[in-house]
Order: structure tokens, then sequence, then C-alpha cells
């Protein structure tokens, strides 16, 4: 009696899950198609913000590149100077490295408008980036033979 009990209930458990969980393909269809629409609205949205905010990123963006060629042309002159033993070939081969460095942000900055992946990761990720060129010019200055 008892087996029976519970095959009983085991059967009206599996039998409601069944009825609950089925849903027709019109409803199935409808959803889906919902969701597109919502989704090509939120890719028309972010792209209008890209289009607002990436000019004047891209403005900036430039300006503290430009301003990264400029430190690094001076220190090559320095590195360059006959007799000056200033800049010891360790630092000829960062200054070289960090105008690589300034080079590759350049043409990130510039391939962003063909990939268009997400803005705030790219933003992030490039002003980290360009941060880190900064810090490095700093600590290319320093005498590290302590």
């Amino acid at each position: 009696m008892k087996k029976s009990m519970y095959f009983a209930a085991i059967a009206a458990i599996v039998a409601g899950s069944l009825v609950t969980s089925c849903e027709s393909n019109t409803t199935r269809v409808e959803n889906a198609e919902e969701k597109v629409i919502e989704a090509k609205e939120d890719l028309k949205e972010a792209q209008k913000e890209l289009s607002k905010e990436y000019p004047a990123f891209r403005i900036e963006a430039e300006a503290k590149i430009d301003a990264n060629d400029k430190r690094i042309a001076e220190l090559s002159a320095i590195v360059n100077k006959p007799g000056d033993k200033l800049f010891d070939d360790m630092r000829r081969k960062r200054i070289e490295e960090l105008k690589q460095k300034n080079a590759d942000l350049r043409n990130r900055l510039y391939n962003y408008e063909k990939e268009q992946s997400d803005w705030e990761v790219f933003k992030r990720e490039f002003n980290r980036d360009l941060d880190g060129i900064v810090e490095a010019f700093k600590d290319l200055g320093k005498n590290n033979s302590n």
C-alpha cells in the first residue's frame, strides 16, 4: 500500500511538472522575437552612446599619445648624445619598448571603430595602459642601481 502511494505521489509530481513546463511553440517564438527586438534596441542605444562619447575620448587620447611621442623623442635625443653616459643600453631598450607600446595604443584607438567591443572595458583598459606608459617615463629617469 505504501509503495502504491509513493508511486502515485511521484506520478502526480512528474505529471504536474510536465504540464507546467510545457509551453506552446507560438509562445516560444513570440518570446524569442521580443528578445531579438530588445537586443536590437539595446545595440542601437549603445551605438548612439558610443558615437557621442568616442570622438571626445579619441581626441583626448590622441593628445596624450602625441605627448608621449614628444617625450620619447626627447629621451632618445638625450640617450644618443655623444659622450653622455647618462643613459645606458638598458634604458635605450626601454625607450624603444615604450615607443612600440605607444604605437600599439594608437593602433588600438584607431581600430576600435572597426571592432566596437564593450566600450566601458575598452576605455578602462586603454586608460590603464596609457597611464602605464606615463608611469614608465617617470621610472625611466630614476637611477635603480641601489
